[in-house]
């Protein structure tokens, strides 16, 4: 029995010598053609496809998404995608490049497939072996590459028209030379520094509360600053009003609704997949519906509300739309003022707008209101 085991261990050896020696004579001859001119065969081909897929899936799987809503990150994100990707995964209406016909893999149309966040983030952050797709985060940090991915989860709903006129209000990037995509100059801060801070005038819009319960504490004005800081201040940079005249509409409906106490016409404006964000914490539409949405009627009921701005930006079946507003009540016989910012995600489905996400913000006014 142990002579069969030694004489079988001997033949495997024997065989796996050969074949290595075979395999190292057939890559050291050059017979096999490596120019990216002749394809792999299709069992090859197929092969290097799952591992790559697999790769990519396994690595990522753990990566935290950040807020990809964000229409500043957005912003910064068409600029790199702008100045870096479209020779090779082209742009809403770009047919084709002087150099993709001669890339192989080919690379995929990122102006027509969306794209999993975090396996796109680290596609991006480390580049694919033995292919065109460089590892970015060499020259590139994590926000920046963010920045991309939130802009590729907008690009496939884009028109060329909407597609140019994101790219030229992105912020420019001092290492890396638009030249003609952007249309505009690089001395400049462009569209999004230009709007930084500035009130939008002209429009009309109503803000949204902060949490009932800690309003009627009398320390509530410290904690919405406290919260306020440790939180990274909604936006509104790079939208302007009447982008989206549509979604504003249906986000001044909403904001309606809720001050005049529909909770049917509110929630009827609400994507079955909604979430709220307020104060760190994100909610369902259901678990919104059986709770938060109450208090937020409640506190709104006798508010005095004061408009400061309302813009949006379209991003072909998406639009974001930011409002800012000042909120004066009285809770337990004592006067409250609030700063209120508000940001929706809505998506078309068929002719009407729905709001998928809201982000509400809150701070107190100082006695002067600012």
């Amino acid at each position: 029995m142990k002579k069969h085991i030694k004489h079988h261990s001997i033949t495997v050896a024997v065989v796996l010598g050969v074949l290595a020696l075979g395999a190292g004579a057939f890559v050291y001859s050059g017979i096999y053609n490596i120019g990216a001119d002749d394809h792999h065969t299709k069992p090859v081909f197929a092969v290097l496809q799952t591992l790559r897929e697999r790769s990519i899936q396994a690595h990522s799987q753990d990566l935290k998404v950040p807020d990809l809503n964000d229409p500043q990150l957005i912003l910064k994100g068409a600029g790199q995608y702008a100045a870096m990707c479209t020779q090779c995964h082209l742009k809403p209406g770009m047919k084709d490049s002087e150099l993709r016909p001669g890339l192989y893999p080919q690379p995929p149309n990122l102006s027509q497939t969306q794209v999993d966040p975090k396996e796109a983030f680290w596609v991006i952050k480390h580049g694919i072996k033995m292919s065109a797709m460089p590892a970015w985060g060499g020259s590139h940090d994590d926000p920046t590459i963010w920045s991309m991915v939130a802009f590729l989860q907008k690009l496939p709903a884009m028109t060329p028209a909407q597609y140019k006129d994101i790219v030229a209000k992105a912020p420019p990037d001092d290492d890396m030379d638009m030249g003609d995509e952007a249309g505009r100059s690089h001395s400049h801060g462009g569209a999004a520094a230009d709007m930084k801070d500035m009130p939008m005038p002209g429009a009309a819009s109503h803000g949204h509360d902060h949490d009932q319960d800690q309003a009627a504490d009398n320390a509530h004005a410290p904690e919405a600053a406290t919260t306020s800081a440790a939180e990274t201040p909604l936006s509104l940079q790079g939208m302007t009003p009447n982008a989206a005249p549509q979604a504003e509409a249906v986000a001044h409906a909403f904001q309606e609704a809720l001050q005049r106490g529909d909770r049917t016409a509110a929630l009827a404006l609400l994507a079955p997949n909604a979430t709220i964000s307020e104060g760190g914490s994100t909610q369902t539409r259901e678990d919104y519906a059986n709770g938060h949405l109450g208090e937020d009627i409640a506190f709104l009921k006798d508010a005095r509300i004061t408009p400061v701005s309302l813009s949006s930006m379209l991003m072909g079946d998406n639009a974001m739309v930011g409002s800012e507003s000042e909120i004066r009540t009285t809770i337990k016989g004592k006067p409250l003022s609030l700063r209120s910012r508000e940001m929706l995600d809505l998506k078309k489905f068929g002719n009407s707008w729905k709001i998928v996400t809201i982000h509400w913000q809150s701070t107190p006014l100082t006695e002067k209101g600012s």
